[in-house]
């Protein structure tokens, strides 16, 4: 990964860093891997372009052994074990295996962070468990409305990605945060991040994924995912609604993110999921996570 060093020490030696000019400094945020930039310009149209993807991913131990091994996994149901990525990606489908490996690339930034009260894993455990959770719901939605699984995953995996712009940005700042989310069990995690930081995570990861270049609608998701009824949320609708029901169902899993847990009968039938059916499904959605902690471990 490329990053100059000089700038971001001088953004992170500054105790009173304005957050919020301070994300608008390109060379201060981390660049997305090579391998992630390249699968994400990569079109999965032809043999040759699936040839391609399957290529760049044999070239990534770590990003093969994890398709494979969520391949093999209960959730996705498969009646053989796969033991090669090209047999993964004929269970799993080209376009998830895409967005996954895409999602396993950018999670290799975590090694670029430093620990503390912030932890890495747990971020990422809540990242994996919400996007296969999201699939679940998915899964009892309408077909016309339903997204596809791969745009469903990469949004779930990377909806929580400012916490890492913000430990690249300010260590000090996000290890203070980490500790005061665990200590204030209570308070709604926007309100302290807003009051500590002057600027809150969705809003930190919206601009980590401007300046990836990343989809418009994924940038909706990252900034809205706690406010699913703003008018600007549109554009990552119902992707957006979908992350707000999931983290309202999986509250606790992972890192200490507080939310509102309460869950009326429209957050189900805007997704056209009638209510009754809402404690076999949020049971569902906890089975999904629990493999999803197991296949990321």
């Amino acid at each position: 990964m490329n990053m100059p060093t000089n700038s971001t020490d001088a953004v992170c030696s500054n105790p009173n860093i304005d957050l919020r000019q301070a994300v608008k400094q390109i060379d201060a945020l981390p660049a997305m891997p090579v391998i992630a930039q390249k699968l994400l310009a990569l079109h999965i149209n032809t043999d040759e372009d699936e040839r391609e993807m399957l290529m760049l991913i044999e070239q990534d131990p770590q990003i093969s052994a994890k398709i494979i091994g969520l391949s093999n996994s209960s959730i996705i149901g498969a009646t053989r074990k796969s033991t090669s990525v090209k047999e993964a990606a004929i269970l799993l489908g080209m376009n998830r295996v895409k967005s996954v490996a895409i999602s396993i690339a950018i999670m290799s930034l975590s090694t670029k962070v430093a620990t503390g009260k912030f932890k890495i894993q747990d971020l990422w455990l809540h990242s994996f468990g919400i996007a296969f959770a999201m699939i679940g719901i998915a899964r009892a939605m309408p077909a016309k409305i339903r997204p596809k699984d791969d745009q469903v995953f990469l949004a779930g995996i990377l909806h929580d990605i400012g916490y890492l712009a913000l430990a690249f940005l300010d260590p000090k700042r996000s290890d203070d945060l980490h500790a005061l989310l665990s200590a204030e069990s209570d308070s709604p995690v926007l309100s302290v991040e807003r009051e500590m930081l002057g600027i809150c995570h969705d809003e930190l990861g919206a601009e980590l994924a401007r300046h990836w270049n990343l989809p418009d609608e994924i940038i909706a998701v990252l900034r809205y995912h706690h406010t699913p009824d703003a008018v600007e949320a549109a554009a990552g609708q119902p992707i957006v609604h979908m992350i707000n029901l999931a983290e309202k169902l999986l509250a606790s899993f992972g890192i200490s993110e507080h939310v509102d847990t309460n869950i009326s009968d429209e957050d189900w039938e805007i997704l056209g999921i009638d209510p009754s059916k809402s404690e076999e499904i949020s049971v569902q959605v906890a089975e999904q996570a629990e493999q999803a902690a197991a296949v990321y471990g």
